[in-house]
Parts: structure tokens; sequence; C-alpha cells
């Protein structure tokens, strides 16, 4: 696939027009041409996450997508990360219900009280599980056997919509008191923090993510 032709210049000898060529990417990401939404791609989705505050960035966002494009909600991460204090889980927890029904009037974020109301329960079972492991990080990657698990998968439609490992993690999530966290949107956070790697066999972040996993 082409994506866009480069003029030589300043060479002798230019024969003009060079085709550059566009690096392969997952079959998902080829109806949307935004540049957050290839960076997020290129740059995040299926990199390993050791890190509590983007576990519990990336489990808030996942939960406010349910029923949504993952596109519908990327375009307003910004309005959550502004409207969640930076995703600092600790501050979240303390979010009143005053606190709460201003969120509802924010255009910036996803205006469903359900999903609000989930993420500030969310960021209050996320305290409980840091108490209990010490990080969420070494709770979550624990089904994982704390390596993520390296798919080799042809096409877009070869990706499960849950497996068994999400299948477990929603469970507990959910005897923890974790809302919206069904298996589906598990397994969308565990693609997202590099639990496993689901990028395309023919994804040039398929080898990229594979060799992060190896650090």
């Amino acid at each position: 696939m082409i994506l866009h032709t480069r003029i030589s210049r300043g060479k002798k000898g230019s024969r003009g027009p060079v085709a550059k060529k566009e690096k392969q990417r997952c079959e998902w990401t080829q109806a949307q041409i935004d540049p957050r939404y290839l960076a997020y791609h290129d740059q995040e989705w299926g990199v390993p996450v050791h890190d509590d505050r983007t576990q519990f960035e990336f489990l808030t966002l996942e939960s406010a997508q349910a029923g949504l494009s993952w596109w519908t909600v990327l375009k307003k991460r910004e309005g959550y990360r502004k409207a969640f204090a930076e995703f600092d889980p600790v501050k979240v927890a303390r979010f009143t219900d005053k606190r709460i029904e201003r969120l509802l009037q924010n255009p910036a974020i996803i205006r469903n009280r359900q999903k609000v109301v989930a993420a500030v329960n969310n960021a209050r079972q996320f305290l409980e599980v840091q108490a209990e492991f010490g990080t969420f990080d070494a709770y979550i990657w624990q089904f994982v056997d704390g390596r993520p698990i390296q798919n080799k998968r042809l096409r877009l439609k070869d990706l499960p919509a849950t497996t068994k490992q999400s299948d477990l993690l929603s469970k507990d999530l959910k005897h923890r008191g974790f809302k919206f966290v069904g298996s589906t949107i598990v397994y969308a956070h565990m693609q997202a923090v590099g639990m496993v790697n689901d990028h395309l066999v023919t994804c040039f972040r398929h080898k990229e993510c594979a060799r992060l996993a190896s650090l």
C-alpha cells in the first residue's frame, strides 16, 4: 500500500517521485487515518505496562468504551485525563457525589452516569488491590504468569473477544467489587497493556512488542 509519494530533490540525476511504502499495520487501523489513532497503535497498544497509574488509566478508558468504539473513547482521552485527576486512583477514589454530578456535565468525557460512578468505584477497589498485593501490577500480571502471551494471529477475524485468562480476571475483578469489567472489556484491557501481544504477525509492531516482552 502506498501512503504518499516523496519527491527527491537536491541529488544529481534524481528520477523524480519515489514511492514511500507505508508500514503494514493491524487491519483494525486501516479505516482510520487520524494520527492519534495510528500513534496509539504504533506506540502504545500491546506494550507491556507495569505502572499502576497507567493500568488505572486503561481500566477507566476501557470501561468507558463498553458499547462504544475505541476511537470514541480515544478522542476524549485528554478530557478524561483532566476530569479524572491525571488518572490518580487515590484522588479519584475521593470523588464525592457532588464531584460526580459535575463530571456528568462535562462534554469532554462520556457522560454516562453508570460509567462515571463505576470509575470512582473502581478507583476505590484499585486501592484495595494495591493494599493487598503491594501494586495493582503484581495482581493483574499473575493472570498471565507474569509474562505477555505471544499470539500469532494472521487476520483480524482471528482475534477473540474473550479468553480463559480474561474470563478468570473478569470474574475476580467482579468478586472484588469492580464494575464494567466483563470479560470482553477485560480482554481489551489485557491487549492494551501488553499482557497479550495481539498484533497480527503481518504488522510491523508484532516483532517489536515481542522484543519488549523479553526485556
